[in-house]
């Protein structure tokens, strides 16, 4: 199968930023495509409309576009088994914790070489939580659908992570996430575009009536892992984040959607978290919340744990969020660094890119580059800011100041933005090396907002519009921009 991802000339940025998509499954390219063609209908330059009709039908021809997924290998098992040979029913109704578990037991300990394929077929099939093993494939076919139970009895309880010291939301223990697995290797979550469902209004009704006693489940979690493949599956209505890979290094995300309503509180599409090495690529994220947030842990407990999230590729993303596009943060007290994000389209956002920390954060931000990124409808286009997050408890260091430095953003094309920019470092730790280059957010009509507001920040600005903030010393010396990986 073809791919595509090629770029055309700059007056058409809009077009070239949604045919960014690379996409290889038959599928899954259809229901972008339909996606995406939606999106075409409902622009108002007709012109641009007809020529991304004609490029998306056309870019079959393009065979060749630039991944990171290479580095984690495809793993194709011999050994084959069915959630049907446990007794898995997918009728909707009957519960099959039962059987998922009994089946991964059977995985974990026959051992067979080169693993095994837990094959779930048609059929909508009502779970608990369960957790993976290593040297495994979840392959979810076409029409599948795991759902989870309701019963926030059936959820058990877990130890916080170490770099956040508590539940995110809540004192004390969390709930586990609806699939898990913690120390594993050589794990595969994929199909034929099936669904994993959370069925998360039960637990967002919760969080709205301040009932919850402990933090929400994710949808997917892994832990301490590395060699990680999650492809070709459709997530929904997560009850917390989407997918968090904490503590993980050498991790694949490709030709995923993750699907949640616009008011369902904290449904991150993908959080990578003190995580190294990982390839986010290919996928249509619409949530309640950022799309994709690079994390690090939280205050005191991120500092004490010191594991930094580095070298995360984000590459041909589409969606929509009332927040960030783009994130990193809050949470970065171990520190980011080397995060390139590329080929980005946003439409109808809170804020396109979101760089965001906090006093008694610490931690180092460096190395950042987001590049060739169209928004549409978008509230702020660029913020980066050092008073956006809450505290774990009163314990946090005060003095524990962020750093932030060597942050490229360039290419971006913005149409309906109320403001374009806030930047506001710390008056003890200003935030330097912004580098802004090739930025054209053209303002919504009647917006009261200024343009640009800045403050402890230092840096270039370069071909910027409308004009970045004095701080920004604008500049023909393009070279100024470079961010060393």
């Amino acid at each position: 199968m073809c791919r595509y991802g090629f770029l055309v000339p700059s007056t058409c940025r809009k077009t070239s930023a949604l045919i960014s998509l690379s996409l290889s499954q038959d599928n899954h390219l259809q229901t972008n495509l339909l996606q995406h063609l939606q999106i075409i209908k409902n622009w108002t330059n007709p012109i641009v409309g007809v020529l991304a009709i004609f490029m998306l039908m056309n870019s079959w021809v393009s065979c060749e576009v630039e991944t990171c997924s290479g580095m984690v290998p495809m793993v194709y098992r011999n050994d084959k088994i069915s959630i049907a040979d446990f007794g898995g029913v997918g009728d909707g109704q009957t519960l099959n914790t039962k059987a998922f578990r009994e089946a991964i037991y059977r995985i974990e300990h026959l051992k067979r070489r080169g693993g095994t394929l837990l094959y779930v077929p048609s059929g909508v099939y009502l779970t608990g939580s369960f957790n993976l093993t290593s040297h495994m494939t979840l392959y979810l076919a076409k029409g599948a659908v795991i759902k989870a139970t309701q019963d926030t009895s059936d959820w058990a309880l877990i130890a916080p992570l170490p770099s956040y010291g508590r539940g995110r939301e809540r004192p004390g223990d969390r709930y586990i996430s609806f699939i898990h697995g913690d120390g594993l290797h050589d794990v595969i979550i994929t199909g034929e575009n099936g669904t994993i469902d959370g069925q998360g209004d039960v637990w967002w009704n919760m969080w709205r009536q301040r009932t919850l006693q402990f933090t929400r489940p994710n949808l997917i979690e892994l832990m301490n892992s590395r060699n990680i493949i999650i492809s070709n599956v459709i997530f929904k209505n997560s009850p917390f984040w989407n997918i968090h890979p904490v503590y993980c290094s050498n991790v694949v995300i490709r030709y995923v959607t993750i699907l949640a309503p616009a008011d369902s509180p904290n449904t991150d599409g993908i959080d990578p978290d003190s995580s190294s090495h990982v390839c986010i690529e290919d996928s249509y994220i619409s949530t309640g919340d950022d799309l994709v947030a690079v994390k690090s842990g939280w205050d005191e407990y991120g500092i004490a744990y010191g594991r930094p999230s580095k070298f995360i590729t984000i590459r041909r993303l589409t969606g929509s969020s009332p927040f960030a596009g783009i994130a990193v943060g809050s949470e970065t007290s171990g520190g980011v660094e080397n995060v390139l994000a590329e080929h980005i389209s946003l439409f109808n956002m809170g804020v396109g890119i979101h760089l965001k920390t906090n006093i008694g954060r610490g931690g180092v931000i460096r190395n950042i580059t987001v590049s060739s990124v169209y928004m549409e409808n978008v509230r702020k286009g660029i913020k980066i800011a050092g008073d956006v997050g809450d505290h774990p408890d009163e314990n946090y260091n005060p003095n524990a100041l962020p750093v932030l430095k060597n942050v490229v953003i360039n290419n971006v094309w913005g149409e309906k933005v109320l403001q374009a920019g806030l930047i506001q470092g710390l008056k003890n730790s200003p935030f330097t090396g912004i580098c802004l280059s090739n930025i054209h957010l053209n303002g919504a009509t009647g917006t009261r907002y200024p343009p640009w507001k800045c403050s402890d920040v230092s840096g270039t600005a370069i071909q910027v519009s409308p004009l970045a903030c004095s701080e920004l010393t604008s500049t023909d010396q393009a070279g100024s921009c470079f961010v060393p990986f």
